[in-house]
């Protein structure tokens, strides 16, 4: 099969190489791509929000398989658009890409079929939203409506602050059309975890729960990014759990968004708040892979994940197409200086080739790209660099031995990825 990857960052090249592995694939491009799918890939330069020169090329090009690794084309139709032409497509459809794009229509489908979430109100203007907050205090977590690439959510600690976040959404418009609408919810206490599950609208595929990092420094401290980094199996959903969040959060979304009109085929994925009496609470879903969980779950997986792709379009997925590794995997994020704010680009990166001589290491390209046969920083999360092992903490060791053999100017990662794995494990 000839298949394209849509997506530039860590995600999309994890997603390259688990797609490399299939016997299935005789072929592999990546829309844009980066400098480390372009060892492995076909890199076109083509945005993949330009959904016009997507469904162009895969079209000239006779793609058999595209799969769609961020949520803005998801939410803008590219599934639709290449279904139009007559090319497979792995991701859900626009209006099922809602559940992700509007955050008050998720929290329509959590009420109305019974999901476990935080209590909320939603406001389209900036006096209401405030009276709103002045009245029930903090902590509070403001979100803007729309997509914000994982930084339009504000976990609020003061009344001051809650109210920044709103002049920042409705006066300054820093979200632009995301920011048309807020959800304001209680704030919840606990520990995250994300759940994942392929679905073909009738059938759910669970993968391994994993846990991300969202705030910049260590100890959950400073302010939120898209991610420093990940680790799977995430040992606080236990068998237990993970049956239940299958029963009552995964199956309840699919079946609810069903009798909505909605068909659900792709990756379903639940931002989980686990409270200190561990029942889960719902925090939003997304419409694709996490990014930096996917770093951390797919070195896990055995199975040919083109083979599962191909189950879900085609609505037959079931239990004997995936089986993971009896291992963990702990992914950090080398980030650039300044990131989540202001950071530059195109510092050279060094150290890379010794990665690659790494047993159990995988270094997933994020933001870079090559500049005069050098590989250089090109987005403010720069690498996923990655352990597995069959213990916990030997491949958190392998991931921070690893990410000390590369440097570039500016570089800075938490150094706590993975610590509270510890309270679970037996």
């Amino acid at each position: 099969m000839r298949i394209a990857v849509v997506g530039g960052g860590g995600r999309e090249h994890a997603l390259a190489y688990k797609i490399r592995e299939s016997k299935l694939c005789s072929e592999l491009f990546c829309l844009p791509g980066n400098a480390g799918t372009f060892k492995i890939a076909k890199n076109e330069n083509i945005s993949a929000e330009d959904i016009e020169a997507v469904v162009r090329f895969t079209k000239n090009k006779k793609i058999d398989l595209v799969v769609v690794g961020p949520e803005n084309p998801l939410a803008l139709g590219l599934v639709d658009e290449l279904e139009k032409v007559g090319i497979k497509a792995f991701g859900p459809k626009k209006e099922a890409a809602k559940i992700e794009a509007s955050k008050s229509f998720a929290k329509y489908i959590f009420e109305k079929y019974d999901i476990a979430t935080a209590r909320y109100r939603t406001f389209d203007n900036y006096d209401d939203a405030k009276k709103y907050v002045e009245k029930e205090g903090a902590p509070i977590v403001v979100k803007a409506d729309g997509l914000a690439a994982g930084k339009g959510v504000t976990v609020a600690q003061s009344i001051d602050e809650a109210l920044r976040a709103l002049v920042e959404i409705f006066i300054d418009k820093k979200f632009k059309d995301a920011g048309k609408r807020v959800v304001i919810e209680e704030f919840l206490k606990g520990e995250e975890a994300s759940f994942l599950v392929f679905s073909d609208s009738k059938n759910i595929l669970p993968m391994i729960a994993a846990q991300d990092h969202k705030p910049v420094f260590d100890n959950d401290e400073g302010p939120n990014t898209g991610g420093m980094g990940a680790y799977a199996k995430a040992p606080i959903v236990d068998k237990q759990m993970e049956e239940y969040i299958i029963e009552n959060v995964m199956k309840k979304a699919i079946e609810g968004l069903k009798k909505e009109g909605i068909e659900y085929k792709g990756v379903l994925y639940a931002g989980l708040m686990i409270d200190e009496n561990k029942n889960p609470y719902v925090l939003e879903f997304n419409c694709r892979f996490g990014d930096p969980e996917t770093q951390a779950i797919l070195p896990l997986m055995e199975s040919d994940i083109v083979e599962v792709f191909m189950a879900s379009i085609e609505g037959t997925l079931s239990n004997n197409l995936i089986k993971w590794k009896d291992a963990y995997a702990v992914s950090v994020v080398a980030a650039s200086g300044g990131y989540p704010g202001s950071y530059e680009k195109g510092k050279v990166i060094y150290g890379l080739e010794e990665l690659e001589r790494l047993e159990d290491v995988y270094a997933f390209h994020a933001g870079t790209a090559l500049k005069q046969g050098e590989v250089v920083t090109n987005g403010g999360r720069v690498l996923n660099i990655v352990g597995v092992d069959k213990d916990f903490k030997q491949a958190q060791k392998k991931a921070y031995d690893a990410i000390k053999l590369v440097n570039f100017e500016g570089m800075h990662y938490r150094k706590d990825i993975g610590n509270k794995a510890y309270k679970w494990l037996r």
